[in-house]
């Protein structure tokens, strides 16, 4: 083994705790800050420069989007989560062969997305009510974006390798390069070359298959462990299955999720393009503060397998409680400028003179974020629990969250309208953070169980 991962192993299974999940949670939360600030100028530049009916193109078209690549990405997820369970163990052989079995369960599953996403996108925006004069311009987006969506989950594979074996940092790198020109191109294309919301579809994919690129050309010269190598597909019936089945579990965990999400959406659609434009813009305002949530559950996941591989519960439930201590910190920020800064920050996102849009956006916006609290458990906890190799539970929160959305959009939004749908998510993650705490609390007792 390298040295330099040697020493990214070091950081994981010794020493100080918090300084272990903070150094490797930073470079992927300045990631995820990148990617967002992506997301806000991919929003302004649709909002202010083709106006209401293309944002609200763009947000019916996400849930959509997210249904296919939260499949995807959770598959190499699952990978990696595997990949750091071995890493934490030292076994590099059985590492070395994870790592091999995971290129090509992820070449074969995006072909397989690509084509039934191809299909089933008419058909799923007409399921979901997509208003007539927005349907079009959602359509092509989408067909750009999942057309391609192998490039997404190939970046993911490799981003889940580098965190498996420690390394935060390379990711990010790219990451960077790849958001800078996402933003340069987006403005090009939807600005100068008039290809209107199809043209930031382009920019993303163009983007995404540059910092693929990069990930290939660092694996090549300096993270050799991280390449593909044939010599290590020997018949190994039980690794694989054990890829795949982790790999489906949270593939099914957060496809659960964006299934419950599209639900969702089509109640959103339900109300009218005014309400979808205010949705939008609160998610995207909610996905800003969230996504330090995302990286510290991400974080306790690959602290959790890699200390579980190498046998120490004790550090794993240490750091599973200083994750929700980082989660709680965060959530307190979250709170205050949900009650600050909401309306300038959607005005800004939007571009919109409509006070209804306005209103509607901060309504969902202040009874949403007030409930971080809640979320940081679940998404630890439920992390976690993935990197400990339990796999049931997680997925069983997710099929409630998907009961719960699909009420929302059945029957809470044409009784309760907007306002029903924006309490209903904060109910689903507290019946979800109870289920997940259950199951935590057994596998501690029978993990006390078997070391007495």
């Amino acid at each position: 083994m390298r040295s330099g991962v040697k020493t990214a192993k070091n950081l994981m299974t010794e020493g100080s705790i918090l300084k272990a999940l903070l150094f490797f949670a930073f470079p992927i939360l300045i990631g995820n800050i990148f990617q967002q600030c992506y997301n806000i100028v991919d929003t302004a530049v649709i909002g202010n420069l083709l106006g209401d009916d293309a944002l609200a193109a763009v947000g019916a078209a996400a849930p959509v989007y997210s249904l296919v690549i939260s499949f995807a990405n959770g598959m190499t997820n699952g990978f990696s989560v595997v990949i750091a369970r071995f890493y934490g163990a030292g076994d590099t052989v059985k590492m070395k062969r994870a790592i091999t079995f995971s290129y090509l369960l992820t070449a074969g599953i995006s072909v397989l997305l690509t084509v039934v996403s191809m299909i089933g996108i008419k058909p799923l925006l007409v399921f979901l009510n997509t208003p007539e004069e927005i349907v079009g311009d959602t359509e092509s987006y989408l067909r750009v974006i999942l057309l391609f969506s192998v490039v997404t989950m190939f970046y993911n594979m490799f981003a889940g390798m580098f965190r498996a074996i420690g390394n935060s940092r390379i990711p990010l790198y790219f990451l960077v390069v790849g958001t800078v020109l996402n933003v340069v191109l987006d403005i090009v294309f939807v600005k100068f070359l008039g290809l209107g919301v199809a043209g930031a579809g382009y920019a993303t994919v163009i983007a995404q298959a540059v910092a693929v690129a990069l990930c290939v050309l660092a694996v090549r010269k300096k993270f050799r462990i991280l390449e593909f190598e044939r010599a290590s597909l020997g018949r190994d019936k039980r690794l694989l299955g054990d890829l795949s089945v982790t790999g489906l579990s949270m593939g099914l965990m957060l496809a659960v999720v964006s299934i419950g999400s599209v639900a969702m959406q089509n109640a959103v659609n339900s109300l009218g393009k005014a309400t979808v434009t205010a949705h939008t813009a609160a998610r995207k305002f909610g996905d800003i503060f969230m996504l330090t949530l995302g990286t510290v559950s991400l974080s306790a996941s690959t602290f959790a397998s890699q200390n579980y591989g190498a046998g120490n519960m004790e550090r794993v439930k240490k750091g599973i409680l200083t994750s929700m201590a980082i989660g709680f910190v965060w959530s307190v920020i979250s709170v205050i400028c949900a009650f600050t800064v909401a309306k300038p920050v959607v005005k800004a996102l939007t571009g919109t003179d409509s006070a209804f849009v306005m209103d509607t956006a901060v309504k969902y916006i202040r009874i949403n974020l007030p409930f971080f609290f809640v979320l940081n458990v679940l998404l630890i906890l439920r992390s976690s629990l993935q990197g400990l190799g339990r796999k049931l539970v997680p997925i069983c929160g997710s099929v409630i969250e998907l009961a719960g959305k699909f009420a929302a959009a059945f029957f809470i939004a044409p009784v309760l309208g907007y306002t029903g749908i924006c309490f209903l998510e904060p109910a689903i993650w507290i019946v979800c953070a109870i289920v997940v705490l259950i199951d935590f609390r057994c596998f501690l007792s029978r993990s006390a169980r078997q070391a007495s």
